[in-house]
């Protein structure tokens, strides 16, 4: 979100964090998922990581964006300087869609690749209108509470934040022996979001694989909240320690 926000009340400002918290998870879900796919080094690889990023975008991403076409999207859709950029991005949904189609039906890698960059790349223009955007704008309104339309996409989801905090690491990626390893660099990622886009990268991660993150900084507040989250889910070993890039290698049980 925009650093300088009007709110017009404590609990729609904290409910529009968690709501740019979640995005950042999206988006780092989608990144390793991508780069899976992208780095394969194989025939086998490359439809085995697809396959995966498809299951991800109809089981997380796509029941997202409905849940938002039903509750956020209306709402901001009633603020006249929000009517055009709604239609937008609820065509943005549609693209979506049609990228993930066209992953599916993939016939090669290079079509494959190229569907996941750009589903990708339309997925990062989006989150940051909702973000920048759209979400402000309804924070610093009296018209409806985002603290009740973000329930109400839990509503529509079957969810609630707690569950969803509980829940923790839920993928099934069923990862093979032998794939690359995905990598995240984290120090160009905006500090507000940088944790949860690296919680959402991890768990993408399969059992006895890894993920290789770089920091800016040695990440032990990280380790700290991913240790509270999950005891015990990672094994993390420094391949770097400074002096501008702290490079780990986290392997989950």
């Amino acid at each position: 979100m925009s650093d300088v926000v009007i709110a017009s009340d404590r609990e729609d400002a904290e409910a529009a964090e968690r709501v740019v918290e979640h995005h950042a998870e999206l988006a780092g879900r989608l990144a390793t998922l991508v780069q899976a796919t992208t780095k394969a080094t194989s025939e086998k690889e490359t439809w085995g990581a697809r396959d995966r990023l498809v299951d991800w975008v109809h089981g997380e991403l796509l029941p997202h964006a409905e849940a938002e076409e039903q509750s956020l999207y209306p709402a901001a859709a009633e603020r006249a300087e929000l009517t055009v950029l709604v239609r937008e991005m609820v065509a943005e949904h549609h693209a979506i869609r049609d990228l993930v189609d066209r992953l599916t039906q993939a016939t090669s890698p290079g079509d494959a690749i190229a569907a996941a960059g750009a589903l990708q790349a339309v997925l990062d223009i989006h989150l940051h209108k909702e973000n920048d955007v759209v979400l402000p704008a309804l924070v610093a309104s009296t018209d409806h509470s985002v603290a009740e339309l973000l329930d109400g996409m839990h509503a529509i989801l079957g969810t609630t934040p707690a569950a969803a905090e509980a829940a923790g690491h839920t993928c099934a990626c069923g990862h093979e022996d032998g794939e690359a390893t995905p990598e995240l660099d984290a120090r160009s990622i905006p500090h507000a979001i940088r944790h949860a886009t690296i919680i959402g990268a991890l768990d993408t991660v399969a059992p006895g694989h890894d993920l290789i993150l770089l920091a800016p900084h040695d990440p032990l507040p990280l380790l700290a909240q991913l240790e509270e989250r999950e005891p015990g889910a990672f094994d993390v070993d420094y391949l770097q320690r400074g002096p501008e890039t702290w490079r780990l290698r986290f392997r989950r049980h």
